[in-house]
């Protein structure tokens, strides 16, 4: 049976490059999720997009002189580049900033108008005499409520993860002057989230397979009390409200951006004759990647509004990971303290890093990346595991029987059957793992593969036999080579150009995405000439790398 699984990644602010934080903590899983999927034959749309209305572009803009627009054009760009070397493969990666967003967005925020979901009130806004203007959630700081942290923004805690309001805030300044603004009311449009307080709460407790971090975290939020919140600001950037006489407000960015999902489906829709109501409606299943600061968006915010706009699915799983670290400290933006993910790609290739990410993704908890780590892996995993597994076994064919796939033999030894065996059942490990998005134990079953057969070959001494049987020798470079096969699969969705290099020194002409979520020892081509071997990786020299 195909399912139809919708992929939806959390949509970046186009205020800034993206950091290794931030691929570990969605991008990198959503894809390896995606080209599993792909390969077992399913339908996949996987997509995301720019996030163009957020505060942070503005405060951005202000910054450097330069407007909004030249702001989010640029870094738009950049994405795009980021996930063509990374691997990143979205069906679309679009903006908020389009069109049929702003469509899509009008659409909903008027049928839940209409519904009695959204409501018109007075809000206490802040307002900063000296700048003489209104000030959006992210223009003021101050401390926690909940936890005390001193640099809580208007909207949200990234301490606690706790979503706030400006008037919740102590000790509250503005982030352009420091002064501390008055607060003036304001009439705005507010999403009853009390309507759902108990149909969310309902949902929530029938998502058994949630991660634990996941669910207790919304659980909690739900048992808190939900409480109605404002979707308009008093700004001018963002899509319009829809409503003759408040021209001058804008649909505020956490009620619009999270609908992207859901309008960046009906673009691709548009683009590929497709049908969006396929991943939206039905049995169809839709996962949301992003990191914890954004669970309360994703299992309460969005499943409200899906639930007010009726008849379209609410989120099937949402993985949300943990932090993940630099060197002990967690990743700013404002300190510099990042690792970028375009100036790693000009300088070294993607799928190292793409593994090393997997190797110590923070799943279920925070998890630190150094330089020093990120080398070890690739030197003693990667390169001597992997890659070194490839280079024997290409190398010794190469060789000694001029680079010719051995004839299947007739008989195969226990050793020989039983590695056979063993690399089948751990590619069935690797695909229930990454269905529960456990990505780690996922790569672990797939390397497992590898560390066996380097103890195969290891035993069986090809370099040995070749003098006293060369029969002896074809069987275990054929079994060999059947586990570089079955290989090639498990790790795709993590290596993906690593895969692909493999599946042509294998000697196949097309693409090993071809070969589907499928591996049988049989499926190696005896008598084809393979090209001559090349090292898949390169060490890394710990000492003379920054």
């Amino acid at each position: 049976m195909v399912d139809n699984i919708l992929v939806a990644v959390a949509w970046p602010y186009a205020n800034g490059s993206i950091h290794l934080g931030q691929a570990a903590g969605c991008y990198l899983p959503a894809d390896i999720f995606a080209r599993y999927h792909r390969l077992k034959g399913n339908n996949v749309l996987m997509v995301s997009g720019s996030d163009s209305h957020g505060t942070p572009i503005t405060l951005q803009a202000e910054k450097t002189g330069k407007s909004p627009d030249d702001i989010v054009s640029a870094f738009h760009n950049e994405f795009l580049d980021n996930w063509d070397k990374f691997g990143i493969s979205f069906d679309l990666f679009t903006s908020t900033r389009t069109e049929n967003h702003s469509s899509v967005v009008k659409k909903i925020f008027n049928k839940l108008l209409e519904k009695g979901h959204i409501y018109k009130s007075i809000m206490s806004q802040p307002f900063c005499q000296q700048d003489n203007r209104f000030l959006p959630d992210r223009y003021v700081e101050g401390i926690c409520p909940n936890c005390d942290f001193e640099g809580a923004r208007g909207d949200q805690c990234d301490n606690c993860g706790r979503t706030l309001d400006p008037e919740d805030l102590k000790n509250i300044r503005c982030r352009i002057c420091s002064s501390m603004p008055e607060f003036r009311d304001s009439e705005h449009f507010f999403l009853k989230l009390t309507d759902f307080q108990d149909s969310l709460g309902k949902w929530i407790d029938t998502k058994k397979y949630w991660r634990a971090n996941v669910k207790n975290f919304s659980k909690s939020y739900v048992q808190k009390g939900l409480k109605d919140r404002a979707i308009t600001r008093d700004i001018d950037w963002g899509v319009s409200v829809p409503i003759e006489g408040y021209e001058s407000k804008r649909i505020y960015v956490w009620f619009e951006a999270v609908i992207g999902y859901l309008s960046a489906s009906i673009e691709w829709a548009e683009l590929n004759k497709g049908k969006w109501e396929d991943f939206w409606t039905g049995d169809s299943r839709a996962y949301y990647f992003m990191g914890k600061d954004n669970i309360p968006f994703h299992t309460i915010i969005w499943p409200a509004i899906l639930t007010g706009y009726e008849n379209l699915n609410l989120p099937y799983d949402v993985p949300a990971n943990e932090y993940l670290q630099l060197e002990g400290l967690k990743f700013s933006t404002s300190r510099d303290w990042a690792v970028w993910l375009p100036e790693y790609l000009d300088k070294y290739e993607p799928d190292p890093l793409r593994y090393v990410l997997t190797a110590i993704m923070p799943e279920t908890s925070d998890s630190d990346f150094t330089w020093e780590q990120y080398k070890r892996l690739n030197n003693d995993e990667l390169l001597a595991t992997f890659g070194n597994l490839v280079h024997r076994t290409l190398t010794m064919l190469n060789r000694n029987f001029d680079s010719k796939i051995p004839q299947r033999p007739d008989e195969l030894d226990p050793d020989s059957s039983e590695l056979l065996k063993f690399a089948n059942e751990r590619l069935k490990d690797v695909a229930v793992n990454i269905e529960l998005c456990k990505f780690k134990l996922a790569l672990d079953s797939a390397m497992k593969i590898a560390r066996n057969a380097n103890q195969y070959l290891d035993n069986k001494k090809p370099w040995h036999t070749i003098k006293s049987s060369v029969a002896e020798t074809e069987k275990t470079l054929w079994v060999s080579l059947s586990i570089l096969n079955c290989l090639k699969i498990a790790l795709h969705p993590f290596l993906p150009f690593t895969a692909e290099k493999l599946h042509l020194m294998l000697g196949y002409q097309d693409e090993v995405t071809l070969s589907g979520w499928s591996w049988d020892p049989d499926d190696l081509v005896s008598g084809s000439i393979l090209p001559k071997p090349k090292p898949l990786f390169k060490k890394l020299d710990i000492d003379s790398e920054d």
